[in-house]
């Protein structure tokens, strides 16, 4: 809607609510009705749709995206890119063999600020990187325990479900929630964490899969419904370097020095034979030398919306059909995801993995290879 070129020509939804809402909203900021489904694909049949922004819970990134490229539409899917690793691997598959254009919302890519904080680190403003660490100390209060209960009228709850094996309602599962639920969610490595874990691995030139993944942690204090981990600590090795990444949704300190913004500090920690530097949303510094001397303070800037930026550079590729504009195309998102899913997978089989290249599998390891993909709930199959 802040985009003057773009048109909001059609909302989905399974709660009948939320496409009211967003109505509301369209109609109130002056803009024609938006035509209404709560199947998508109904919308994605349309022919006066072009392109989806796709903001569905997780679980449903990998076939929604799919199901639009087959339908020949462009696609904006929100973070992570998939709900696992092998919708990663198939969502790349079918985009280029559809040849859409498909953005991942990890709006870093698109940040005045970040990007010049990413050239900065590759240009060798603290050495040789060697090390980065993506913090998510991002407060998570207890979401407590609810009861089974009916499905609220205007909500279909099994396409809610979609590829999820069926469960009874409960408002824990519902409304942001989900996130905290391995059948639709991962937990905040991979909702706020994405973002920090997308940022580390750019700077180091978008590599490809570790050859190691160890990640420990737990559901801390909380007695309630959580599934995920509220406190985590991982660690992925690619040899000579490596990415560390910790998740703490309870009471915390930050980081020695690192600033904290309405009680949280989520950002990066990038270290250097020369220095380290530190990247949030606010700006980045830069300190050098034994003494680790302040070389570098920039603020971002007040104009800087990273989302409406990052939506404006899909736009512009879905008119040039041009793939190498995309600044967040679906391999890279749906990489940066993956390191997300093996950090978790680490945690639930409760050990170190090794991960093989070839064959895209772990290395000897079965139940670790079951965490790759999910089970499936017909005909919500990716």
């Amino acid at each position: 809607m802040r985009i003057p070129d773009a048109h909001v020509a059609g909302l989905c939804d399974v709660n009948q609510a939320a496409r009211e809402r967003a109505q509301a909203r369209i109609v109130k900021a002056g803009g024609a009705k938006a035509r209404e489904f709560s199947d998508m694909r109904e919308m994605f049949a349309s022919q006066s749709i072009d392109a989806v922004s796709i903001a569905t819970p997780n679980h449903w990134h990998a076939l929604a995206t799919i199901w639009a490229c087959e339908a020949g539409k462009d696609v904006y899917v929100e973070k992570p890119a998939s709900h696992n690793i092998h919708e990663g691997f198939r969502m790349v598959e079918v985009a280029r063999k559809t040849q859409r254009m498909v953005q991942v919302g990890m709006q870093s890519r698109s940040t005045p600020l970040k990007i010049r904080a990413i050239e900065l680190v590759q240009g060798g403003v603290i050495g040789k990187l060697y090390a980065a660490k993506g913090l998510c100390f991002k407060r998570r209060k207890s979401i407590g325990k609810a009861p089974i209960e009916a499905v609220p009228p205007g909500l279909d709850w099994s396409m809610f479900l979609g590829p999820a094996q069926m469960k009874e309602y409960s408002k824990t599962r519902f409304a942001y929630n989900w996130h905290w639920f391995w059948d639709t969610g991962n937990g905040d490595i991979g909702n706020q964490g994405v973002h920090e874990m997308d940022v580390a691995r750019w700077a180091f030139g978008d590599m490809g899969f570790p050859q190691t993944a160890v990640a420990t942690g737990g559901k801390f204090v909380y007695d309630d419904d959580q599934e995920t981990p509220n406190t985590q600590l991982a660690s992925l090795g690619f040899g000579d370097r490596e990415i560390t990444f910790e998740v703490r949704g309870l009471l915390t300190g930050p980081e020695a020095g690192l600033p904290v913004k309405n009680g949280n500090t989520v950002g990066d920690i990038f270290f250097g034979s020369e220095g380290w530097m530190w990247v949030d949303y606010g700006g980045f510094q830069v300190y050098k030398g034994e003494s680790s001397e302040k070389t570098m303070d920039q603020k971002g800037g007040e104009d800087e919306d990273g989302t409406v930026l990052h939506m404006k550079n899909f736009l512009s590729a879905c008119r040039s059909r041009n793939v190498k504009e995309l600044h967040a195309d679906v391999e890279i998102g749906a990489t940066s995801a993956a390191f997300c899913h093996l950090a978790n997978i680490s945690y639930r089989t409760g050990r170190l993995l090794r991960w093989d290249d070839a064959s895209k599998h772990f290395v000897n390891d079965a139940r670790a290879d079951e965490l790759l993909t999910r089970n499936y709930r017909a005909p919500y199959v990716v």
